[in-house]
């Protein structure tokens, strides 16, 4: 697979969370450790079902534990953060740190061998950022002293998804397929934990269980694979910022469903976010900085 197909590939992960918010407003009211446990099942037996299907199954036998370790980690270190962080800090605010792993892949990938961090694609992070923080933080009341615990619970969130993504380019030669335990093992998790900090709310409705079924085939399943296909493989800079889109999709999806409503906020932070990812393209294909 080339470079260039490799980042489109990771790009579709994008296209996909920016169906989350819907599909989670139609499971309502299933908490989210659940909903999680019940989502990522679905993504890892499909997984396994193609693995199966491709003949790939058996080789996931002779994968080395630490990998798996290390995927468990990623995908159910920064879902536990992030619900933890919403239990202790108003949501926006939460979730606006949170939503540093786009910029910190940036940075971060900087680290990693043969790989060329320029300017533009540092201030193409930066300015989608602001983007993202205009459709985050609108209308909110902003950032409250006694949410500081929730304010660092965020940060770890954005941290253990940028250092999962990051680190994912180490491991090359890893197969896409070893994503299917990751997502089993997470579901695993999330069911302790939701065991552990919830009471059981199953969907109440059929479009309930159909958003559910959507979520775990879509933004929390497919969205995995193609986004381990994007970071190991094709423009990791490039996908760090191009990632900022998807809270402004997600917006317009919103807005298509007739759950949310256009602002000015929402153009603003459309040309802050696009303007950004110009620039972050711009950088990848120039030869120097």
């Amino acid at each position: 697979m080339t470079r260039n197909r490799a980042t489109l590939t990771g790009f579709s992960a994008v296209l996909l969370w920016s169906l989350l918010a819907l599909f989670t407003v139609g499971t309502a009211p299933v908490p989210p450790f659940q909903l999680t446990a019940i989502c990522f099942s679905i993504g890892g037996l499909i997984g396994l079902i193609w693995a199966a299907k491709t003949g790939n199954f058996r080789r996931l036998t002779k994968i080395n534990w630490r990998i798996y370790a290390f995927g468990t980690a990623g995908l159910f270190g920064y879902h536990f953060l992030y619900f933890s962080a919403l239990r202790r800090a108003p949501a926006a605010e939460a979730g606006l740190i949170a939503y540093l792993w786009p910029l910190l892949i940036v940075l971060f990938s900087g680290l990693l061998p043969g790989e060329q961090l320029r300017k533009g694609h540092i201030l193409g992070a930066l300015i989608s950022f602001a983007g993202a923080a205009m459709l985050v933080l609108n209308g909110s009341t902003g950032f409250q002293t006694d949410a500081m615990a929730g304010y660092g619970l965020a940060l770890l969130c954005a941290l253990t998804w940028a250092g999962y993504s990051v680190l994912s380019r180490r491991l090359g030669d890893i197969p896409t397929d070893t994503v299917a335990i990751f997502c089993l093992a997470t579901a695993v998790l999330s069911t302790f934990a939701h065991l552990t900090l919830e009471t059981t709310v199953w969907p109440q409705t059929t479009l309930g269980w159909l958003s559910s079924i959507a979520l775990g085939l879509g933004p929390v399943g497919l969205a995995f694979y193609v986004w381990d296909i994007g970071v190991k493989h094709g423009n990791i800079q490039l996908l760090g910022v191009a990632s900022y889109a998807a809270p402004l999709l997600s917006t317009f999806v919103l807005i298509g469903a007739g759950v949310a409503k256009p602002t000015w906020a929402l153009l603003l932070a459309a040309i802050f976010i696009t303007f950004g990812a110009a620039l972050a393209a711009r950088a990848s294909t120039a030869k120097s900085i």
